[in-house]
């Protein structure tokens, strides 16, 4: 006796095997010209080798599929004499001349069959669009992630990362830290102050620079914590960092440096320099006495007057060329990949090249934080590394470039950016001189407060404490700058020096300390968290979060 299963195998296979036949005979077999698979072919036509299974192939259907329209299959093989038994409706032409209009038509209103075919099985007139030449497909000006035209009630796009638990239910433990959490804390709150230690701690090379100068994450997070980490307005608790690079006395009044003077150089290129332009000597030194092999600067943007841009001097005539402060960050750790510098270093082993590195206090916090650890940093992994001299300049603020050139020079007072030759933060005032060198703008720093990083009020390092020589201008005369010496290294690095520098001590060290503990001040008032030098270096983001009130596990609110 044969099952009911095994006769539908033994259907199932020849209808199998006829259309292997008519695949392979196809492209001689005159009588199967112009046949679309599932279609018929009219009145009279032999359909005994149409399956129904292959007829309703190009619409996902099966025969399971149509019982729930109402058609019981072996009721309709009762009653048919020779019908296929699909009930009518499949489109398998076993049904002969019975086909009516309205069997037609329901096919058309999204039966089994296509809409583009008549009752006796011709195909209606098609239309079809030229495709353009010589230009992309118009699809709106809109994102180009965006999607065009979607469905009525769809709702496309990416989901957050709260699809995770909603998937499998699982919980991120509270230690785990994604990027999402430093957008959420940080850069979302306007606080990120552009140090780019973030960009340069990225094991998988996740997070870039946007256009507007800030973070943003590149490529999918692994969420290895170690971004938030060394942010040092996220997870490192840069007091903890002096005291880790400088020993237990490097935390108090302005830290505690090895020796301290007032210097400039003599040579006439010290006219557009900064004060006494000891940065630049100190790196034509170190780079004509071969400790580096270039010098991470800063320079002005081609494009944006008065906008900073990062820079590997390896010349001296290229650091003279740069000499000067401009007052916006360059996200300096952020570009200390070597590929977009190798056209300009020697042609070595990455692990022997050495560079220094000119910032801001926050910047050297970063680098030895990162240099602190054996941990594989991606891309920035050789230019962490080859870090071996650092220069701090005396900070108290740092700006955004659009707020303080565009609203506040330009729009606000009238001076156009292209005619200042020369910008200084002096005696708590912001001056700028014009390219003939008379003044043009003097005014008391706080007026631009609106155009400062606001990260910067919880800094309390405005003397470096981390670096091996910080410079500034605070604590001597005009034309000299004062010069703090905090390591062994740094100074090495004066001793190369020192024979080019007219120099004497520190003309006033009270200066210096008063503006260290107006500094510390304000960070106390502005910081939400326990400012604290014996603490653990790294802050788990669960302890930031309470303190600042921020979203905890962000990436599953829909962050």
């Amino acid at each position: 006796m044969t099952s009911e299963d095994d006769r539908r195998e033994s259907s199932e296979k020849a209808s199998g095997s006829d259309r292997r036949e008519r695949h392979a005979s196809s492209d001689g077999d005159a009588s199967g010209e112009g046949r679309l698979p599932g279609v018929p072919d009219g009145p009279g036509t032999d359909h005994s080798d149409v399956s129904g299974p292959e007829a309703h192939g190009d619409h996902g259907h099966s025969h399971d599929d149509h019982a729930h329209g109402g058609h019981d299959h072996g009721d309709a093989a009762e009653s048919t004499d020779e019908g296929c038994g699909c009930g009518g409706s499949c489109g398998c032409g076993g049904h002969g001349d019975e086909r009516t209009a309205d069997s037609v038509e329901a096919v058309a209103d999204g039966g089994a069959e296509a809409a583009n075919v008549s009752s006796d099985g011709e195909l209606d007139d098609l239309e079809f669009t030229e495709p353009a030449e010589g230009k992309s497909q118009d699809v709106e000006d809109g994102r180009p992630d965006e999607i065009v035209n979607p469905p009525e009630g769809a709702q496309p796009g990416t989901p957050s990362y709260s699809i995770r638990r909603e998937m499998n239910d699982i919980e991120t433990p509270d230690d785990k830290t994604w990027f999402m959490e430093l957008d959420e804390a940080v850069i979302d709150e306007g606080r990120c102050i552009q140090c780019g230690t973030c960009v340069a701690s990225c094991p998988s090379d996740s997070i870039g620079i946007g256009d507007d100068g800030l973070p943003e994450l590149v490529k999918m997070c692994t969420g290895c914590s170690m971004c938030w980490d060394f942010c040092p307005r996220g997870g490192l608790r840069y007091e903890r960092q002096w005291k880790i690079t400088g020993g237990d006395d490097n935390v108090s009044g302005a830290g505690d440096p090895i020796t301290e003077f007032s210097a400039r150089v003599e040579d006439d290129w010290r006219e557009g320099s900064q004060d006494g332009g000891v940065v630049t000597a100190v790196l034509i030194s170190l780079l004509e006495a071969g400790e580096i092999d270039g010098a991470l600067i800063a320079t002005e943007s081609d494009d944006e007057p008065w906008k900073a841009e990062s820079f590997l001097a390896t010349t001296p005539e290229e650091l003279i060329a740069n000499t000067g402060t401009i007052y916006n960050q360059t996200m300096a750790l952020g570009n200390l990949g070597l590929d977009q510098w190798e056209h300009k270093l020697p042609d070595e082993d990455p692990e022997d090249l050495s560079l220094a590195l000119v910032g801001t206090p926050c910047e050297i916090e970063g680098i030895r934080a990162l240099q602190d650890f054996e941990w594989e940093y991606g891309g920035q992994e050789a230019g962490v590394r080859a870090v071996d001299y650092t220069i701090a300049l005396m900070c108290t603020k740092n700006f955004n470039y659009h707020r303080l050139i565009g609203e506040q020079i330009r729009e606000q007072r009238g001076i156009d950016p292209e005619e200042i030759g020369k910008m200084d933060v002096l005696h708590g005032e912001l001056m700028a001189w014009d390219r003939e060198g008379e003044m043009i703008l003097q005014e008391d720093v706080e007026h631009f407060h609106d155009a400062a990083l606001k990260g910067c009020d919880e800094c309390a390092d405005f003397t470096g404490y981390c670096a091996d020589l910080t410079v500034g201008s605070v604590g001597s005369s005009d034309e000299y700058s004062s010069v703090i010496v905090r390591t062994e290294q740094g100074l090495d690095a004066w001793e190369l020096t020192e024979e080019a520098l007219d120099y004497h001590d520190l003309e006033d060290r009270s200066a210096v300390g008063k503006l260290q503990g107006w500094d510390k001040k304000k960070a106390f008032d502005s910081l939400e968290r326990p400012f604290d030098p014996d603490a653990p270096r790294f802050i788990e983001y669960a302890d930031h979060a309470e303190n600042y009130g921020t979203e905890l596990n962000p990436h599953e609110a829909g962050h």
